[in-house]
C-alpha cells in the first residue's frame, strides 16, 4: 500500500486535536495518541542505532523493526472495523522470537544485570528498548481503558514485550557479545561511600 504525502503542514491540528486513521478527531494526549506516538519514538531510537552502526551488524534488521513499528503504529492509529487489515499477526512475534534465539545463542552467560552503555550502538539500542518498554506500558494501559471502545490487538502488546528482549540481546552483541557489557555492582557505591567516610575521619 503507497503513501503519498503532498503537504507536510495542514494546519488542522492546531486547536490540540488530531484524526484517527478511521476520521474521528482526539485530543493529542489522549492515550491512544500516546501509545503510538511512543512506538514511533522507539522507532526513532533505533534509527540513532543503526546511523552508530559502523560495521552495519544489524542494518538490515533494523530497518525490518522499523518497518514493523509503523505496522504497530497502524494497527493503533486505525481502530475499529475500518483498522481490521492493518492489525499485526502473530507471525510478527514468532520472528522476533527467532531473532532472539540466534543472538543470544553467541552471547556471554549474564552474572548480573547490565547497565545501559558500552559502545555507541548498544547505548542507543539501550535506549530503544526502553522505549519500548514505555509504549508497552502505555497500549496495556489503553488496553484497560474502560473508557476505550475499541479493543486493542493483543499482539502489539506482545510484540512491544518481544522486541524490549531482542534490544537487550542486540545491545550485549554489539558490546563485544557481552564481554564488553557494563554490569551492575549491588551495593557498590555504598562501599566506596563507606571508604570515603573512613578515610575523612583520618
Amino acid at each position: 500500500m503507497g503513501v503519498r504525502l503532498n503537504r507536510i503542514y495542514t494546519r488542522s491540528g492546531d486547536d490540540g486535536e488530531t484524526g484517527l486513521g478511521d476520521g474521528r478527531r482526539v485530543k493529542k494526549h489522549s492515550l491512544r495518541v500516546a501509545a503510538y506516538g511512543t512506538i514511533d519514538e522507539a522507532s526513532s531510537a533505533l534509527g540513532l542505532a543503526r546511523a552508530h552502526d559502523e560495521e552495519n551488524r544489524f542494518g538490515d534488521l533494523v530497518i525490518e523493526l522499523q518497518n514493523d513499528l509503523f505496522d504497530l503504529g497502524s494497527d493503533l492509529c486505525v481502530p475499529g472495523e475500518m483498522g481490521e487489515k492493518l492489525r499485526v499477526p502473530a507471525d510478527y512475534v514468532t520472528r522476533l522470537e527467532r531473532h532472539i534465539d540466534r543472538i543470544n545463542a553467541d552471547l556471554e552467560p549474564l552474572e548480573s544485570f547490565v547497565l545501559p552503555g558500552g559502545d555507541k550502538l548498544a547505548a542507543w539500542l539501550h535506549l530503544g528498548r526502553t522505549v519500548a518498554r514505555r509504549a508497552e506500558r502505555l497500549v496495556t494501559e489503553l488496553s484497560a481503558d474502560p473508557d476505550e471502545a475499541d479493543p486493542v490487538n493483543p499482539n502489539v502488546i506482545t510484540y512491544l514485550n518481544r522486541l524490549s528482549d531482542l534490544l537487550f540481546v542486540m545491545a550485549r552483541a554489539a558490546n563485544d557479545g557481552g564481554r564488553a557489557d557494563v554490569l551492575w555492582v549491588p551495593g557498590g557505591n555504598a562501599q566506596k561511600d563507606a571508604s570515603t567516610d573512613s578515610d575523612t575521619e583520618a
